[in-house]
């Protein structure tokens, strides 16, 4: 079976009075209405992908805030086709003009019950539906895992002086440009150097310090991880509630922080590797949604 051809795109809205509006694109090319998406850029991360062609068909910054259903459907050529979906709040100002005007010669804000009307494909009206429906987002944290650091075996020292080594460099780099996406105005790491390291690249690009913070690191004894859990999940109640916030922490507690959170029995769908990490989206005191990045 041929490879699915992967794209990316946004659910782009404003408030308005006490609603929302969404954003449609026009491209004469197709002669159609339809959300802001295009193609993944060689390797380039979906959610990454899908900031850039909001800004390029739109002119305006989305700052991502909850990972979407994804879209799939066959092209005409009978290739199939993926699209990471994310609802994204729209950047205050006049924005800029869209990049190619014979991609996007038109950008309108529109009801949820206008952009349905005016929307081509059936696929992105259900998205619309589905956006409308959400409760308001209040809140907006990223977790994320230390990127690779070689084998703890291999270390000779301290375990918490481990830094990241050449393929956790690369991961962090990449955790940079995604995780600035959302705008962060604080960072924190839990007490291993390579939980500090992996933030250093976010940290250069928003230009804010990283805060030792020991709620998110691991205990030295595994008997100990349930109560430390709990520590981090009161931890990340307490980050929602104040500026946007960032936490770099470890693979043991991970897991059981977000099951904790979500009230699930079972961490173990909550696993995550190196490198990656998640964006929590609270909707007041409930949690909306956890979104892998």
């Amino acid at each position: 079976m041929q490879e699915p051809v992967r794209a990316a795109g946004g659910v782009l809205w404003r408030p308005a009075g006490d609603s929302i509006e969404i954003c449609v694109v026009h491209r004469p090319y197709l002669g159609d209405w339809s959300l802001p998406k295009g193609k993944l850029d060689g390797g380039e991360h979906p959610l990454a992908a899908a900031a850039r062609e909001v800004l390029e068909e739109t002119g305006l910054r989305g700052e991502p805030q909850l990972r979407l259903p994804e879209v799939a459907y066959t092209m005409p050529n009978g290739v199939p086709k993926t699209v990471d979906f994310w609802l994204m709040r729209a950047e205050d100002g006049p924005g800029v003009p869209p990049v190619d005007p014979t991609e996007v010669d038109a950008v309108e804000f529109l009801s949820p019950v206008d952009a349905i009307a005016r929307l081509t494909y059936p696929d992105d009206r259900r998205l619309v539906e589905h956006v409308a429906a959400l409760p308001p987002v209040t809140a907006v944290t990223a977790l994320v895992r230390h990127a690779h650091a070689g084998k703890r075996s291999e270390f000779d020292g301290n375990d918490n002086l481990r830094p990241i080594d050449e393929k956790g460099r690369g991961e962090a780099e990449t955790l940079g440009l995604v995780v600035s996406l959302i705008n962060p105005r604080r960072l924190f790491a839990a007490t291993p150097l390579r939980c500090k390291q992996t933030l250093e690249p976010l940290s250069a690009r928003v230009g804010l310090p990283i805060v030792t913070d020991s709620a998110f690191a691991e205990p030295v004894d595994t008997d100990e991880v349930p109560a430390k859990v709990k520590v981090g999940a009161a931890r990340l109640l307490e980050l929602r509630d104040g500026d946007r916030a960032v936490a770099s922490s470890q693979g043991k507690v991970i897991p059981g922080m977000l099951a904790l959170l979500e009230d699930a029995p079972d961490p173990e769908p909550y696993k995550t590797p190196k490198g990656t990490g998640w964006i929590l989206t609270w909707s007041g005191e409930r949690l909306l949604g956890l979104s892998r990045i």
